[in-house]
């Protein structure tokens, strides 16, 4: 995802996320959106997990398979691929984004396709195969609505499961009815009309596709099984009429069993969305002459996930079954909406789970741990018990040892190194106290100091810090003690 596109213009590097921010906190329209959405979610989750009196012990479930599965993962990712041969299906192991994009390209090439549908999925937008396709003539049809909202307002998905959070109902109207001539004036106010225009828009679109790309929730590997939990029938479609089939989905998204699935499929709905049951589940199994595609194709991808497994601490990211609690109790995710952490995992989530797929060698990811109060709800919202500070507090720490390693330390490290050889010795250390009391002093005003020069000025840029007192501690102890 960092390569420039053949003949395409170089991508500008992906800014730290404070400065990504400063756009999404001075816009107060955006932030009120984002206000009224998450808290609407944030009350129908807490309403729908109130009701299972078993709840706790379902959400221990789910952390205990994501746990079994991931500690055994080589082992389950063979029998899945055994079971999707046996099933007639063809398996594709993709290293990165790079031979993920080869292989789906290479197989909507053999369709002899210039038109695909597809589903929302976060793994075909981490490896940004829309792109890829369009560069070699492909024209891909979005299905749900959402995202082509998204896309016809030219926006980065703000929200794992409402991808356009950002805008309010007006906004979205007004692109719908950009896109979707038939659903007339009064769109965003009849969700009837919006449904009934959507269907005249794909009806013919999902008729004469040859080739569908969809994503999965979960890939059983007893069975071979891929499944998709939706809200508005658009996978069910592509996984059903057109001949080729190719699903993308991270190696992190095997669960051993099919009787695992009682446990998911009652955490997800309800930790998602505040409902009882999804309203489309679709399981698919291979090929079945006479019935659906003749061609399935399910392509596993890595990219990051075997380094963030090795990971003891970081692995636990790896469980997560994308439900979005996480964004909805979040105050930072509130305030600046999903485009900050990058364009594909927004949130708390994202915030660990990004820098372990990418690394956090680049500025950006290293500040994507940052990007926290450390306050703890979205630990206690977390259907599968993610302890998301911890691992945010342990990347943190991965941040400050990988800039150790570099030959020309930061700014920051060279203040700490220089305080610790300060403060090493004693004598060192009351001699720069005193004089660096001195010159605080004297750059205080009524008492605070409003501006530190140089780099030290980001930290009063939102803080004042008290002036020193004239006499120190130390010297008003063995002053008063002598």
């Amino acid at each position: 995802m960092t390569g420039a596109p053949p003949g395409g213009p170089v991508p500008l590097p992906m800014p730290k996320f404070a400065a990504a921010a400063r756009p999404a906190l001075a816009d107060t329209g955006l932030r009120r959106n984002l206000r009224g959405a998450t808290a609407a979610l944030r009350a129908r989750t807490a309403a729908a997990t109130a009701e299972p009196a078993d709840w706790e012990g379902l959400r221990e479930a789910g952390r205990a398979i994501g746990d079994a599965a991931l500690g055994d993962l080589d082992v389950h990712l063979e029998e899945l691929e055994r079971s999707v041969t046996e099933a007639g299906g063809t398996v594709h192991w993709a290293a990165d984004v790079a031979e993920a994009r080869r292989v789906v390209a290479g197989l909507v090439r053999d369709a002899g396709a210039t038109e695909v549908v597809r589903s929302a999925s976060l793994a075909v937008r981490e490896i940004g195969l829309d792109g890829a396709l369009a560069r070699m003539g492909v024209t891909v049809r979005e299905t749900a609505l959402a995202d082509l909202a998204a896309r016809l307002g030219e926006d980065e998905p703000s929200h794992l499961l409402s991808p356009v959070a950002h805008r309010d109902r007006a906004q979205i109207g007004a692109l719908l009815r950009r896109g979707l001539p038939a659903a007339g004036p009064d769109a965003a106010d009849d969700p009837e009309a919006l449904a009934a225009a959507a269907r005249a828009h794909l009806r013919e679109r999902f008729l004469r596709a040859r080739v569908a790309i969809i994503g999965a929730n979960f890939l059983v590997a007893e069975t071979g099984t891929v499944v998709v939990a939706e809200s508005e029938g658009n996978a069910r479609m592509c996984l059903t009429l057109p001949e080729t089939l190719i699903c993308v989905a991270g190696i992190d998204k095997v669960v051993p069993a099919w009787d695992d699935m009682e446990v998911f499929l009652q955490l997800l709905p309800r930790a998602s969305t505040g409902d009882r049951m999804t309203p489309y589940v679709s399981s698919w199994t291979g090929v079945t002459p006479g019935d659906g595609p003749r061609a399935f194709h399910l392509v596993l991808l890595d990219n990051g996930r075997t380094r963030a497994l090795a990971d003891k601490v970081g692995r636990a990211a790896l469980r997560c079954i994308r439900c979005s609690a996480c964004l909805n109790v979040c105050p930072v995710y509130e305030r600046t909406g999903g485009r900050p952490y990058g364009p594909v995992y927004p949130g708390p989530i994202g915030a660990i789970l990004t820098p372990q797929l990418r690394g956090v060698e680049s500025a950006a990811m290293a500040s994507l741990p940052y990007a926290s109060t450390l306050c703890g709800a979205c630990a206690v919202v977390c259907p599968v018990k993610i302890d998301i500070p911890e691992v945010l507090v342990h990347l943190r720490g991965t941040v400050v040892e990988s800039r150790r390693r570099r030959p020309v330390p930061p700014p920051e490290m060279v203040l700490m190194r220089g305080l610790a050889w300060t403060m090493g010795d004693p004598r060192r250390h009351e001699t720069v106290l005193r004089r660096g009391t001195r010159w605080a002093r004297l750059l205080s005003r009524g008492g605070r100091i409003r501006r530190l020069p140089g780099l030290l000025g980001t930290w009063t840029e939102a803080r004042d810090l008290p002036a020193p007192p004239a006499e120190s501690f130390r010297a008003w102890w063995d002053r008063t003690r002598a």
